[in-house]
């Protein structure tokens, strides 16, 4: 298996994602939140799956949404060693990206 991490943007999204589903039920955040940690886990295994998608952003960036919760989306760049992965979305997606232009985005 190989290797992803986390900048302090991504692990923001899914420290906010898991909070406001643990607003309604903590057993349901721990599940979105091992979801999220095994669509990384699958993409830095096969980082070519991902979607890019230009109208988003020109940034060699690509996208997954989860399997199981598809509106959870992985935003990672696939030529990182270990895989980076810059954000965890269930929002606008451009506009976020506009805002993280910066080094770790």
């Amino acid at each position: 298996m190989s290797d992803y991490a986390l900048t302090p943007f991504a692990k923001a999204d899914v420290f906010q994602i898991w909070c406001y589903i643990a607003g309604q039920s903590e057993e349901a955040a721990n599940r979105v939140e091992q979801a999220i940690y095994d669509a990384c886990a699958f993409i830095a295994d096969a980082p070519s799956h991902g979607h890019a998608r230009s109208q988003v952003t020109s940034r060699r960036l690509l996208f997954w949404a989860l399997t199981r919760y598809p509106n959870y989306t992985v935003v990672y760049r696939p030529e990182t060693d270990p895989l980076q992965v810059v954000a965890v979305l269930k929002r606008n997606i451009r506009g976020l990206l506009r805002q993280r232009s910066g080094p770790q985005a």
